[in-house]
């Protein structure tokens, strides 16, 4: 586990499939800690988890579930994720305590609507830090730059390009990615060349 910004930790799990880190997030707050995609921890990362306390595990979306059950049975957090992708992250095995709505406040993040890769999609905006959180919606890959997943993954590639595009009105510089690399300056840049990519 390494700290990548005041108050946010993370740790990674490589997949071999894709070739980069699926990341995991913790922001450390007063009123309880977030963990953020929860990717499968090693046992001394586990052991940080439960030693700093996890009081909600926030899903992006329905196939980010990862090690969220781990993390609820070890720390008693609270799993959360948007209503329209409960039911396939429950096909899936999924413990699931809450429903994500958009606009929600969770501690000092806001929840953000970016459907098309599924319906239920959401990202975390932190405008305080000027910060993005995103799980499926863009990947930073390869790093330093960002791109999408491959279409047949997506249930809406049309939808979800016109969410990415709707993101650059948020005020933002950090991008942290649960897929790849994240990008720590000039996110909003990278973020541009890839809507700049997209059809017309």
């Amino acid at each position: 586990m390494r700290t990548i910004a005041n108050d946010i930790l993370t740790w990674s799990w490589f997949s071999e499939p894709h070739g980069y880190d699926f990341n995991g997030f913790l922001i450390t707050d007063r009123s309880g800690n977030l963990s953020i995609d929860p990717v499968e921890p090693s046992e001394q990362v586990l052991h940080e988890l439960v030693q700093r306390g996890v009081s909600r595990n926030l899903l992006t979306n329905r196939n980010h579930v990862r090690a969220a059950n781990r993390l609820r049975a070890s720390t008693g957090a609270r799993t959360a994720i948007h209503p329209d992708d409960a039911a396939y992250a429950r096909g899936q095995g999924a413990e699931l305590d809450d429903e994500l709505q958009v606009g929600e406040k969770v501690g000092a993040l806001v929840a953000v609507a970016v459907p098309g890769k599924s319906l239920g999609e959401v990202a975390f905006y932190w405008p305080e830090r000027k910060l993005l959180i995103v799980g499926d919606a863009v990947v930073g890959n390869p790093p330093g730059r960002l791109s999408l997943l491959r279409e047949k993954v997506m249930d809406d590639p049309a939808r979800l390009r016109e969410s990415v595009r709707r993101l650059l009105a948020l005020d933002f510089d950090t991008l942290l990615v649960g897929d790849g690399v994240c990008v720590h300056h000039d996110a909003k840049q990278r973020l541009q060349e890839l809507v700049d990519t997209f059809p017309k």
